[in-house]
């Protein structure tokens, strides 16, 4: 198994910025499934589906939502087992609970994390 913890998370004013980590932990097998697949930084407030911000490959290849493009960015470290997330110019409509995931459709799981609160005030 794999298990994913977020940290960063926290209150910023309006304009403001945050880095958001997630450390993966598990056995060197389980490690290898996160080193091998795309991750994603996905954020949710309440009433509304969860929604993917950000992913990138094994490669560092990264998309974004359009909400973010520009403002966020998401880099991964797999020696250090970590994926990142810089969210700059951060406005009050990025308030949510960010998690973290990894898809390993190899052996058809998904990791998450348990989320990280960002708040943003005006």
């Amino acid at each position: 198994q794999v298990q994913l913890v977020e940290s960063g998370g926290g209150l910023v004013q309006a304009g403001g910025s945050l880095r958001l980590s997630c450390a993966a932990s598990g056995s060197i097998f389980s490690l290898s499934i996160f080193s091998n697949n795309p991750m994603g930084w996905y954020r949710q407030t309440p009433g509304n589906e969860r929604e993917l911000v950000a992913s990138i490959t094994s490669a560092g290849s990264a998309k974004y939502a359009d909400s973010v493009k520009g403002r966020f960015t998401i880099s991964r470290d797999n020696a250090k087992n970590a994926v990142t997330l810089e969210m700059s110019s951060l406005k009050p409509e990025d308030t949510a609970i960010y998690y973290c995931n990894i898809n390993a459709p190899q052996i058809g799981m998904n990791y998450w994390g348990k989320g990280t609160l960002v708040t943003v005030s005006s």
